[in-house]
Protein backbone atom coordinates (compact mmCIF):
# COMPACT_ATOMS: atom_id res chain seq x y z
CA UNK A 1 0.00 0.00 0.00
CA UNK A 2 1.19 3.93 -0.73
CA UNK A 3 2.47 4.98 2.38
CA UNK A 4 3.50 8.73 1.18
CA UNK A 5 2.04 11.50 0.23
CA UNK A 6 -0.77 11.32 1.92
CA UNK A 7 -3.78 11.22 -0.47
CA UNK A 8 -7.25 13.21 -0.42
CA UNK A 9 -9.91 11.63 1.07
CA UNK A 10 -13.46 12.76 0.13
CA UNK A 11 -15.28 13.89 3.63
CA UNK A 12 -18.48 13.28 3.82
CA UNK A 13 -21.71 13.20 6.68
CA UNK A 14 -24.56 11.01 6.48
CA UNK A 15 -27.33 9.99 8.18
CA UNK A 16 -27.89 6.18 8.57
CA UNK A 17 -31.42 5.08 9.91
CA UNK A 18 -31.09 2.13 12.69
CA UNK A 19 -34.14 -0.55 12.50
CA UNK A 20 -36.11 0.91 15.09
CA UNK A 21 -35.82 4.81 13.45
CA UNK A 22 -33.09 6.02 15.38
CA UNK A 23 -31.13 8.77 13.49
CA UNK A 24 -27.34 7.48 13.61
CA UNK A 25 -24.52 10.24 12.50
CA UNK A 26 -22.11 9.14 10.10
CA UNK A 27 -18.87 10.47 8.91
CA UNK A 28 -16.82 8.69 5.90
CA UNK A 29 -13.73 9.38 4.42
CA UNK A 30 -12.81 8.36 1.03
CA UNK A 31 -15.11 7.35 -2.23
CA UNK A 32 -18.48 5.51 -2.07
CA UNK A 33 -17.24 2.98 -4.42
CA UNK A 34 -13.91 2.32 -2.60
CA UNK A 35 -13.20 -1.54 -2.86
CA UNK A 36 -12.93 -2.26 1.12
CA UNK A 37 -14.46 -0.20 4.17
CA UNK A 38 -12.92 0.20 7.74
CA UNK A 39 -15.80 0.73 9.81
CA UNK A 40 -14.69 2.23 13.58
CA UNK A 41 -17.18 1.27 16.29
CA UNK A 42 -16.65 4.27 19.22
CA UNK A 43 -16.30 3.56 22.81
CA UNK A 44 -18.88 4.16 25.98
CA UNK A 45 -19.64 7.74 26.61
CA UNK A 46 -17.33 9.26 23.43
CA UNK A 47 -18.08 9.76 19.58
CA UNK A 48 -16.90 9.26 16.04
CA UNK A 49 -14.31 11.74 16.65
CA UNK A 50 -12.45 9.51 19.12
CA UNK A 51 -10.88 7.91 15.67
CA UNK A 52 -10.03 11.72 14.69
CA UNK A 53 -6.49 10.90 15.31
CA UNK A 54 -6.13 7.66 13.95
CA UNK A 55 -7.53 7.85 10.79
CA UNK A 56 -5.17 11.03 10.69
CA UNK A 57 -2.59 8.70 10.90
CA UNK A 58 -4.29 6.15 8.83
CA UNK A 59 -4.13 8.60 5.74
CA UNK A 60 -1.05 8.17 5.58
CA UNK A 61 -0.85 4.66 5.10
CA UNK A 62 -4.05 4.82 2.78
CA UNK A 63 -4.92 5.20 -0.80
CA UNK A 64 -8.47 5.49 -2.17
CA UNK A 65 -8.58 2.25 -2.81
CA UNK A 66 -9.84 2.07 1.51
CA UNK A 67 -12.94 4.06 3.02
CA UNK A 68 -13.60 4.55 6.52
CA UNK A 69 -16.53 5.06 8.18
CA UNK A 70 -16.81 6.09 11.83
CA UNK A 71 -20.62 6.95 13.27
CA UNK A 72 -21.88 7.86 16.59
CA UNK A 73 -23.91 5.02 18.64
CA UNK A 74 -27.18 6.04 19.68
CA UNK A 75 -27.79 8.31 22.50
CA UNK A 76 -24.02 10.05 21.41
CA UNK A 77 -22.74 12.25 19.83
CA UNK A 78 -24.67 13.56 17.18
CA UNK A 79 -26.56 10.89 16.83
CA UNK A 80 -30.30 10.56 18.45
CA UNK A 81 -31.77 9.67 21.32
CA UNK A 82 -33.92 6.36 22.67
CA UNK A 83 -35.67 4.46 24.95
CA UNK A 84 -33.51 3.58 27.80
CA UNK A 85 -34.11 0.10 27.30
CA UNK A 86 -32.72 0.26 24.23
CA UNK A 87 -29.39 1.43 25.29
CA UNK A 88 -28.10 -2.20 25.18
CA UNK A 89 -24.63 -3.91 23.79
CA UNK A 90 -26.96 -6.06 21.63
CA UNK A 91 -28.78 -3.06 20.04
CA UNK A 92 -25.56 -1.32 19.59
CA UNK A 93 -24.77 -4.29 17.45
CA UNK A 94 -27.85 -3.77 15.55
CA UNK A 95 -26.98 -0.93 14.86
CA UNK A 96 -23.78 -1.63 13.46
CA UNK A 97 -25.48 -3.65 11.25
CA UNK A 98 -28.03 -1.45 9.79
CA UNK A 99 -24.79 1.07 9.53
CA UNK A 100 -23.06 -1.69 7.33
CA UNK A 101 -26.20 -2.76 5.16
CA UNK A 102 -26.51 0.99 4.60
CA UNK A 103 -22.71 2.78 3.99
CA UNK A 104 -20.38 -0.95 3.12
CA UNK A 105 -23.60 -2.97 0.97
CA UNK A 106 -20.60 -4.95 -0.60
CA UNK A 107 -16.74 -5.30 -0.21
CA UNK A 108 -14.53 -6.92 2.42
CA UNK A 109 -15.01 -4.89 5.83
CA UNK A 110 -12.61 -4.57 8.66
CA UNK A 111 -14.08 -3.57 11.91
CA UNK A 112 -11.99 -1.92 14.70
CA UNK A 113 -13.82 -1.40 17.44
CA UNK A 114 -12.52 0.52 20.97
CA UNK A 115 -13.55 -0.41 24.76
CA UNK A 116 -17.63 -1.01 24.70
CA UNK A 117 -17.22 -0.69 20.76
CA UNK A 118 -15.06 -3.77 20.66
CA UNK A 119 -17.57 -5.33 22.86
CA UNK A 120 -20.08 -4.02 19.93
CA UNK A 121 -18.00 -6.12 17.46
CA UNK A 122 -17.75 -9.05 19.68
CA UNK A 123 -21.67 -9.15 19.90
CA UNK A 124 -21.99 -8.34 16.03
CA UNK A 125 -20.19 -11.10 15.39
CA UNK A 126 -22.72 -13.73 17.62
CA UNK A 127 -25.52 -12.04 16.10
CA UNK A 128 -24.84 -12.48 12.16
CA UNK A 129 -22.02 -15.18 12.23
CA UNK A 130 -23.12 -15.42 8.36
CA UNK A 131 -20.60 -12.17 7.50
CA UNK A 132 -17.92 -13.18 9.68
CA UNK A 133 -15.25 -14.36 6.81
CA UNK A 134 -17.76 -13.47 4.58
CA UNK A 135 -18.12 -9.52 4.77
CA UNK A 136 -15.89 -8.81 7.63
CA UNK A 137 -12.38 -10.64 7.04
CA UNK A 138 -11.16 -8.68 9.89
CA UNK A 139 -11.26 -7.26 13.28
CA UNK A 140 -9.56 -5.20 15.56
CA UNK A 141 -10.05 -4.93 19.34
CA UNK A 142 -8.66 -2.10 21.42
CA UNK A 143 -9.14 -2.19 24.81
CA UNK A 144 -11.80 -4.41 25.06
CA UNK A 145 -12.47 -7.23 27.03
CA UNK A 146 -14.74 -10.78 26.23
CA UNK A 147 -16.06 -11.34 29.60
CA UNK A 148 -15.23 -10.27 33.25
CA UNK A 149 -15.23 -6.40 33.62
CA UNK A 150 -16.26 -6.21 37.38
CA UNK A 151 -13.74 -8.21 38.39
CA UNK A 152 -10.67 -6.13 37.81
CA UNK A 153 -10.00 -2.18 36.92
CA UNK A 154 -12.74 0.62 37.96
CA UNK A 155 -15.23 -1.99 36.62
CA UNK A 156 -15.18 -3.11 40.12
CA UNK A 157 -17.31 -0.87 41.01
CA UNK A 158 -20.12 -1.52 38.56
CA UNK A 159 -22.24 -3.43 41.66
CA UNK A 160 -26.10 -3.84 40.31
CA UNK A 161 -27.63 -1.79 43.44
CA UNK A 162 -24.75 1.18 42.66
CA UNK A 163 -25.85 0.97 38.84
CA UNK A 164 -29.66 0.67 39.31
CA UNK A 165 -29.83 3.58 42.07
CA UNK A 166 -27.67 6.12 39.60
CA UNK A 167 -29.90 4.93 36.36
CA UNK A 168 -32.61 5.86 38.85
CA UNK A 169 -31.84 8.99 39.68
CA UNK A 170 -31.17 10.31 36.68
CA UNK A 171 -34.53 9.33 35.49
CA UNK A 172 -35.95 11.27 38.76
CA UNK A 173 -34.20 14.41 38.46
CA UNK A 174 -32.47 15.05 35.61
CA UNK A 175 -31.57 18.38 35.84
CA UNK A 176 -30.13 18.33 39.21
CA UNK A 177 -28.10 15.21 38.56
CA UNK A 178 -26.56 17.32 35.12
CA UNK A 179 -25.48 20.19 37.30
CA UNK A 180 -24.30 17.24 39.93
CA UNK A 181 -22.15 15.97 36.85
CA UNK A 182 -20.60 19.19 35.86
CA UNK A 183 -19.54 19.68 39.58
CA UNK A 184 -18.24 16.45 39.90
CA UNK A 185 -16.20 16.71 36.29
CA UNK A 186 -14.13 19.58 37.61
CA UNK A 187 -13.74 17.96 41.20
CA UNK A 188 -12.65 14.65 40.26
CA UNK A 189 -10.89 15.98 36.51
CA UNK A 190 -7.56 14.65 37.98
CA UNK A 191 -8.70 11.17 38.48
CA UNK A 192 -10.51 10.70 35.02
CA UNK A 193 -7.32 12.39 33.34
CA UNK A 194 -5.46 9.25 35.25
CA UNK A 195 -8.50 6.65 34.40
CA UNK A 196 -8.30 7.58 30.21
CA UNK A 197 -4.22 8.21 29.74
CA UNK A 198 -1.40 6.22 30.81
CA UNK A 199 1.88 7.00 32.51
CA UNK A 200 3.47 9.44 29.17
CA UNK A 201 3.12 12.88 28.65
CA UNK A 202 -0.75 13.78 27.23
CA UNK A 203 -0.68 16.87 24.92
CA UNK A 204 -3.83 19.19 25.81
CA UNK A 205 -5.30 19.31 22.38
CA UNK A 206 -5.60 14.91 23.67
CA UNK A 207 -6.93 15.82 26.77
CA UNK A 208 -9.38 18.73 25.40
CA UNK A 209 -11.06 16.20 22.88
CA UNK A 210 -11.26 13.67 25.62
CA UNK A 211 -12.97 15.53 28.21
CA UNK A 212 -15.46 17.36 25.81
CA UNK A 213 -16.65 14.45 24.43
CA UNK A 214 -17.25 12.83 28.40
CA UNK A 215 -19.33 16.66 29.13
CA UNK A 216 -21.38 16.18 26.25
CA UNK A 217 -22.77 12.39 26.93
CA UNK A 218 -26.01 12.95 28.53
CA UNK A 219 -25.83 10.73 32.02
CA UNK A 220 -29.36 9.01 30.93
CA UNK A 221 -26.79 7.47 28.18
CA UNK A 222 -23.62 7.29 30.63
CA UNK A 223 -25.86 5.27 33.24
CA UNK A 224 -28.11 3.13 30.96
CA UNK A 225 -25.18 1.24 29.09
CA UNK A 226 -23.31 0.35 32.57
CA UNK A 227 -26.34 -2.21 32.86
CA UNK A 228 -25.01 -4.18 29.99
CA UNK A 229 -21.71 -3.85 30.27
CA UNK A 230 -21.91 -5.15 33.74
CA UNK A 231 -23.75 -8.46 32.29
CA UNK A 232 -21.20 -8.54 29.30
CA UNK A 233 -19.96 -11.90 28.26
CA UNK A 234 -19.08 -12.86 25.08
CA UNK A 235 -16.50 -15.69 25.73
CA UNK A 236 -18.19 -17.96 23.59
CA UNK A 237 -18.13 -15.61 20.08
CA UNK A 238 -14.65 -16.19 20.10
CA UNK A 239 -14.32 -19.32 18.51
CA UNK A 240 -16.27 -18.35 15.51
CA UNK A 241 -14.08 -15.50 14.93
CA UNK A 242 -11.18 -17.33 15.31
CA UNK A 243 -10.89 -17.77 11.44
CA UNK A 244 -10.50 -14.17 10.49
CA UNK A 245 -7.39 -12.20 11.49
CA UNK A 246 -7.71 -10.28 14.85
CA UNK A 247 -5.80 -7.83 16.31
CA UNK A 248 -6.33 -7.57 20.24
CA UNK A 249 -4.06 -4.37 21.73
CA UNK A 250 -4.09 -2.24 25.04
CA UNK A 251 -2.47 -0.09 26.99
CA UNK A 252 -0.23 -1.89 29.62
CA UNK A 253 -1.36 1.67 31.69
CA UNK A 254 -5.02 1.21 31.09
CA UNK A 255 -6.91 1.04 34.80
CA UNK A 256 -10.64 1.15 33.20
CA UNK A 257 -10.04 -2.23 31.43
CA UNK A 258 -6.78 -3.54 32.37
CA UNK A 259 -4.52 -4.96 29.64
CA UNK A 260 -5.07 -8.54 31.42
CA UNK A 261 -8.10 -8.38 30.02
CA UNK A 262 -6.49 -7.91 26.30
CA UNK A 263 -4.17 -11.06 27.71
CA UNK A 264 -7.09 -13.09 28.13
CA UNK A 265 -8.93 -11.96 24.93
CA UNK A 266 -5.93 -13.18 22.45
CA UNK A 267 -5.94 -16.43 24.34
CA UNK A 268 -8.63 -17.67 23.70
CA UNK A 269 -8.57 -15.85 19.74
CA UNK A 270 -7.26 -17.88 17.39
CA UNK A 271 -4.58 -16.32 15.23
CA UNK A 272 -5.00 -13.14 17.08
CA UNK A 273 -1.69 -10.87 17.35
CA UNK A 274 -1.78 -9.28 20.49
CA UNK A 275 -0.33 -5.99 20.95
CA UNK A 276 0.91 -4.13 24.25
CA UNK A 277 1.49 -0.34 24.21
CA UNK A 278 3.62 0.81 26.84
CA UNK A 279 2.66 3.37 29.38
CA UNK A 280 -0.52 4.27 27.09
CA UNK A 281 -3.74 4.21 29.02
CA UNK A 282 -7.58 3.77 27.99
CA UNK A 283 -7.45 6.17 25.11
CA UNK A 284 -4.89 4.52 23.67
CA UNK A 285 -6.36 5.70 20.24
CA UNK A 286 -5.76 9.57 21.49
CA UNK A 287 -3.10 9.37 23.02
CA UNK A 288 -0.68 6.97 20.82
CA UNK A 289 -2.27 7.05 17.44
CA UNK A 290 0.55 6.49 15.21
CA UNK A 291 1.56 3.33 17.13
CA UNK A 292 -2.20 1.93 16.88
CA UNK A 293 -2.00 3.05 13.12
CA UNK A 294 0.80 0.64 12.31
CA UNK A 295 -1.14 -1.88 14.08
CA UNK A 296 -3.92 -1.27 12.41
CA UNK A 297 -2.22 -1.09 8.98
CA UNK A 298 -0.31 -4.69 9.64
CA UNK A 299 -3.91 -5.96 10.27
CA UNK A 300 -5.57 -4.34 7.32
CA UNK A 301 -2.56 -5.98 5.11
CA UNK A 302 -2.93 -9.52 6.84
CA UNK A 303 -7.51 -9.00 6.01
CA UNK A 304 -7.18 -8.28 2.53
CA UNK A 305 -4.48 -10.61 1.45
CA UNK A 306 -6.25 -13.34 3.27
CA UNK A 307 -9.32 -12.82 0.85
CA UNK A 308 -7.79 -10.76 -2.64
CA UNK A 309 -10.38 -9.83 -5.21
CA UNK A 310 -13.22 -7.73 -5.39
CA UNK A 311 -15.82 -10.58 -5.05
CA UNK A 312 -17.66 -10.55 -2.10
CA UNK A 313 -21.10 -11.25 -1.34
CA UNK A 314 -23.35 -8.43 -0.98
CA UNK A 315 -25.64 -7.27 2.33
CA UNK A 316 -28.86 -8.38 2.04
Amino acid sequence: MSRTPAPAFDDHRATVAADDGVPLAVRTLGAADASRTVVFVHGHCLRAESWTFLCDQLLRHWDSATRMVCYDHRGHGASGTADAETYTIDQLARDLDAVLRTMAPSGPILLVGHSMGAMVVLAYARMFPETIGARVVGVALIAGAANGLTEVGLGRFLNRHAVRSLQAAVTRAPRMMQASKRLSRRLFEPVIREASFGSGRVGPRVVALATAMLNDTPLLTMTSFLISLRSFDETATLRGLGRIPALVLAGSADIVVPFAHSVVLASQLAGSELVRIEGAGHSVILERAEEVARAVVALADRAWSARPGPEFATAG
